[in-house]
């Protein structure tokens, strides 16, 4: 006979205990939907309902590759499609990225395919990394304001996120004092986004250079979500080798500009450079992303030793996306055309219109998706966005959902449809004059 528990209660592991409770200004969106108002959505995240054009017949039959009928498991994945994300870097390097000095070089960074490992999304990708360098309890750094998805991250990684912020002054800097205040000895890793998500802010050759030397001498890796490295705002076209500019700017076959480095040639110090094809070929539903690891030559090829282990123990990746891999990178360079026009359309207008008013201001963004408004604090980012959708059935994302350190913000989407937008972003002025 077994002895009777002294609870019965079913129980979850701590990692999980979220708050799962449907926040406030979420209820206030969809209770205005349900009402059957026409919502004008300044949030809008997903390319696939953009209305952008793709190349449908060559997506959907990269997708019928009968090399998929074989099965050949590899842990970093199909050498094909190493070789292609591969190519991705070689072509950013031939549109002359800049060195730490920020100087115009192409030595160095082309990116063995072996250094490779592909998963299906980022989120995989930082799961293994951080597994990889990380203990329980150990911390990472991160920084303030950022995207929201870390702390799931860490939490099911029973790693411990320590906040560095960014700081504003005619445009972004990383606060390097505090990182000195943040490390500890459980420290291991420091996080960057780069450009970030949503201040559209890029880590400077300086801030480069300084990031080295802080984790050279405490023995820390950095960790870079490059997702949106190919939308920078001055950068017609980064990821395509054709020497082109955007239409917007009325000046055809204008020499490209230097676009912005990517961290996958860092050789000073231990690092793990994450993209995808979500946002570089806008194809968020093909769950194609990758880890690129570079640093010294002993120490990354130790790291890859074990993150190929950890890799082989999922083979996550399937093999019809593998072998696609090769054509759907290539529809970059169609499609961020298209984005960049669209966000550069959009950020004009939201000039335009910030003009004829005093209440509020953008803040200087150098490339990504987003723009982030600095607006009057009469009430918090929660409740005037909840306003704004109840009262003009638009939706903007309050501040605090990307960890700013205060009320007074509003984030929006530089990809919605154009005349949404303008629309949308006519009503939250008026309101906000008003």
């Amino acid at each position: 006979m077994f002895s009777e528990p002294k609870s019965s209660e079913f129980r979850f592991s701590d990692r999980t205990n979220w708050k799962l409770a449907q926040n406030r200004f979420t209820h206030a969106v969809e209770e205005v939907r349900a009402s059957g108002a026409k919502v004008l959505d300044l949030t809008e995240s997903n390319p696939t309902r953009a209305g952008l054009t793709y190349d449908a017949r060559a997506i959907l039959g990269a997708l019928s590759s009968e090399r998929a009928l074989d099965y050949d498991p590899q842990s970093k994945g199909l050498l094909a499609a190493r070789e292609a994300v591969a190519g991705y870097y070689r072509d950013r390097s031939g549109r002359g990225e800049r060195d730490v000095a920020g100087n115009v070089s192409t030595k160095g960074l082309g990116v063995d395919p072996e250094r490779i490992i592909l998963t299906t999304s980022t989120s995989e990708g930082y799961s293994y990394v951080f597994r990889l360098l990380c203990n329980a309890g150990d911390e990472l750094l991160v920084p303030k304001p950022s995207y929201p998805l870390f702390e799931f991250l860490a939490d099911l990684q029973d790693v411990r996120l320590v906040p560095y912020p960014l700081i504003y002054d005619h445009g972004w800097q990383m606060d390097f004092p505090s990182l000195e205040k943040a490390v500890t000895e459980r420290t291991r890793g420091v996080v960057v986004v780069h450009p970030n998500n949503p201040t559209g802010s890029y880590v400077s050759a300086e801030e480069l250079q300084l990031l080295n030397a802080f984790c050279r001498a405490r023995g820390l890796a950095v960790i870079v979500d490059e997702v949106f490295l190919g939308y920078k705002m001055d950068c017609g076209g980064v990821d395509s080798s054709a020497a082109v500019e955007l239409r917007s700017t009325g000046q055809p076959g204008a020499a490209v500009p230097t676009c912005p480095k990517s961290f996958s040639s860092n050789d000073e110090v231990l690092t793990f450079t994450l993209s995808g094809l979500s946002k570089i070929s806008a194809l968020p539903q093909m769950k194609v992303a990758w880890v690129v690891t570079s640093g010294p030559q002993e120490l990354a090829a130790a790291a890859m030793e074990r993150l190929e282990v950890i890799a082989d123990t999922y083979l996550s990746m399937n093999a019809p996306i593998q072998w696609a891999v090769p054509v759907l990178v290539e529809q970059r360079k169609n499609v961020q055309r298209q984005l960049l026009e669209r966000v550069q359309r959009n950020l004009a207008e939201l000039d335009r219109q910030l003009a004829g008013q005093k209440a509020c201001e953008r803040l200087h963004v150098e490339g990504g998706w987003y723009a982030v408004l600095r607006v009057p604090v009469t009430r918090s980012d929660e409740e005037l966005a909840i306003e704004l959708v109840r009262e003009k059935s638009v939706v903007v994302h309050p501040g605090h959902f990307y960890d700013f350190p205060n009320d007074g913000y509003l984030v929006l989407s530089l990809i919605t449809a154009r005349s949404e937008f303008e629309e949308g972003i006519r009503r939250v002025l008026g309101y906000l004059d008003s």
